[in-house]
């Protein structure tokens, strides 16, 4: 059985440059490792997740390694093995390319991108305008598509997750041993949140970070791969005026990796899972990169947390705890409230999710909530 063919008009494919393997080698002119700029990938902005910091400083192989005139990449192949196929090569018109004909098509008649631009316009203004350019499609088109035929959709070289990750091995490597997997990863293809040849946007992205997150997570009945209900944000920060400082800066990866980790909700450093925690300093490395450890060391102080009984420190007496301690999120919503200090209307609480009511109420010097944990309890800190 042939393979389905679809013939990409010029419009929207890459413009034919070779006819076979002996003219690629022969017109080709490998670019130098020193004249070639290697590529910083990072999995996220900011990222701090031990699983992201080997692909937050992965540099990408040189543009001159990739996959151009390699293992036969841009040979034509058999009519009954291509996906998607060139236009002028499937007319048969080599001359639109070349300057020879089918049977000895000859040098190109131009330099590889600027013979696709005659064509693809858009693209040239595309790279001309846009800041941040994607090194690959600066040097050559050629190096992700074929400019004859294809087995992939859009002429690509290879399926694209697979040529991505050729050279971004960073993200190979992290999507390989991710023990937290991100839903959206799953069938996706990095051209859903990256644009492969360039972008006003820092790493290629299709949209601002933040806006491309809340995009996805602003529906009810988003779950996690374990099947855990996932929040509405959009609801969640439209209701909520108290937003969480990383939220407040539209920075989602201050907390969390976008491809995939080894914590809890891609969190970027470990935070415990669960209501109830043993206290130790390392699983709250994910609070304590902004939040200083002090809060919660001490049992007196005057100075380090306003959430204490005259001096008895509450944070405290609340978190640090050998078994049972509770963590931040008990008491606090890391994205947004309706209070200050991110403090909660209501936390889920064991594994169905019920919804636990603080009843927090601020006063003058301090505050109470009333059952929660315990029965009503006050705090002052003005008390002696």
């Amino acid at each position: 059985m042939k393979a389905q063919r679809i013939f990409v008009s010029p419009s929207f494919a890459v413009v034919v440059l070779f006819v076979s393997m002996v003219v690629v080698a022969a017109t080709a002119v490998p670019y130098s490792a020193q004249s070639a700029e290697a590529i910083q990938l990072a999995a996220t902005a900011k990222t701090k997740a031990p699983a992201a910091k080997t692909a937050s400083t992965e540099v990408a192989k040189p543009v001159s390694d990739i996959l151009a005139f390699k293992d036969g990449a841009l040979a034509p192949l058999r009519e009954s093995e291509a996906v998607s196929e060139h236009s002028p090569f499937a007319d048969g018109a080599c001359d639109f390319c070349h300057k020879g004909n089918a049977k000895n098509p000859g040098p190109l008649l131009k330099a590889v991108n600027l013979l696709c631009y005659d064509c693809h316009s858009e693209f040239e203004e595309m790279m001309t305008r846009r800041a941040v350019k994607h090194a690959p499609a600066t040097k050559l088109c050629t190096n992700c598509h074929n400019p004859h035929n294809s087995r992939n959709k859009q002429l690509l070289v290879y399926e694209q997750v697979t040529l991505c990750t050729t050279c971004h091995t960073g993200i190979k490597t992290l999507l390989d041993t991710a023990t937290v997997k991100h839903g959206a990863m799953d069938g996706a293809k990095c051209s859903s949140c990256h644009n492969p040849h360039a972008s006003a946007v820092e790493k290629l992205l299709i949209q601002l970070p933040f806006d491309m997150c809340v995009k996805c997570h602003s529906r009810d009945g988003l779950q996690d791969p374990a099947g855990a209900k996932l929040t509405n944000f959009k609801t969640l920060l439209e209701n909520n005026p108290v937003w969480h400082a990383p939220v407040a800066g539209k920075d989602c990866t201050a907390c969390h990796t976008p491809h995939g980790g080894r914590n809890f909700r891609l969190l970027v450093e470990p935070y415990p899972a669960k209501f109830y925690s043993a206290y130790e300093p390392e699983n709250y490395a994910l609070c304590f990169t902004c939040h200083s450890s002090s809060m919660v060391d001490v049992p007196q102080t005057t100075t380090l947390t306003g959430f204490r009984d005259g001096p008895v420190n509450l944070h405290y007496l609340h978190v640090n705890k050998s078994d049972r301690g509770r963590t931040c999120r008990a008491c606090h919503e890391v994205h947004a409230s309706k209070q200050a200090f991110q403090i909660r209307d209501s936390v889920p609480f064991g594994d169905k999710g019920w919804s636990l009511k603080l009843n927090f109420k601020k006063t003058t010097n301090g505050g109470s909530c009333d059952k929660t944990c315990h029965s009503m309890k006050d705090y002052d800190r003005a008390k002696k």
